[in-house]
């Protein structure tokens, strides 16, 4: 059984999350009280012919109830009862912004004196579980669509099995991804933005991608950078992690960034590995 423990910050996207997740399959079930977890876990293993993927969301509107929630893991993880953690995460700014566009009211508001500081109290309740997590996805620069993608990248297959890694494109003008577990800056390569056929194509199209590959110095960066990753790989596997992020940044995300994560991207499919490839910014002017 895929048993999925879904968390994260108020306002960071738990909700179009969970229903990414039933999109694809997942019985989900929201704001469950950590105590509780353990017997719903036992209930979908009786019935696991029929819930065989099950996705739970528990968070700080479960008040004091949430502080119980190490205790809980630690207990499941006794038990042998396995399970994973994602975590949703946004930047305070992103998360302020969208609390005052619709009005809702912050589960920690009354513990504090204004929208900021509820904020920065849950971020600090929540960092030891983000520590714990085996997936983050930080949804501040994420469209409902992107994240859609995300979540059907992560989990379309079997969320037990091995490392799933997450190719990513940005640009540095629009801020580096927090989720990021390596981030590569590769604005040292040749710009096509100041070829002017070039400029408003990305790296999907194959002149842009021909243009930045051509040269010396992206001929030895690409085999050093692939001859890296794939000595990390397996050392990221020995550990047990489930989520490696690898992203790539220009400047704006659209052409030699997206070049690189998406030659990354093919490379580790040609070596049988789960991947996945998102591309941030391309649209982005």
């Amino acid at each position: 059984m895929d048993f999925i423990i879904v968390t994260g910050l108020s306002g960071a996207g738990k909700s179009r999350a969970v229903h990414a997740m039933e999109d694809i399959g997942f019985y989900c079930m929201d704001n469950i009280p950590p105590k509780l977890i353990p017997a719903v876990y036992d209930l979908c293993m009786q019935a696991k012919d029929s819930l065989s993927r099950v996705a739970v969301v528990t968070d700080i509107r479960g008040g004091g109830m949430f502080s119980s929630l190490f205790e809980t893991l630690e207990g499941l993880r006794v038990e042998h009862k396995t399970y994973k953690i994602l975590f949703l995460d946004a930047g305070d700014t992103v998360l302020i912004n969208r609390f005052k566009e619709t009005r809702r009211k912050h589960p920690l508001s009354e513990d504090t004196t204004s929208l900021e500081q509820a904020v920065k109290l849950e971020r600090e309740i929540l960092r030891p579980v983000r520590e714990r997590a085996d997936y983050i996805i930080d949804t501040s620069l994420l469209s409902p669509a992107q994240l859609k993608e995300r979540i059907s990248s992560l989990f379309l297959g079997d969320a037990t099995s091995a490392l799933q890694i997450h190719c990513m494109s940005f640009g540095f003008k629009f801020g580096t991804p927090t989720e990021a577990d390596l981030i590569f800056d590769v604005r040292c390569l040749p710009n096509p933005y100041y070829v002017e056929e070039l400029r408003h194509k990305t790296g999907l199209d194959a002149p842009v991608r021909d243009y930045v590959l051509k040269w010396e110095q992206t001929k030895g960066f690409v085999s050093r950078f692939l001859d890296l990753i794939d000595y990390m790989i397996p050392l990221y596997c020995n550990e047990g992690k489930s989520q490696l992020v690898i992203a790539i940044g220009c400047t704006g995300g659209h052409h030699r960034s997206v070049t690189i994560a998406q030659l990354l991207y093919e490379h580790l499919l040609e070596k049988g590995l789960r991947a996945s490839v998102n591309h941030r910014d391309i649209r982005k002017g």
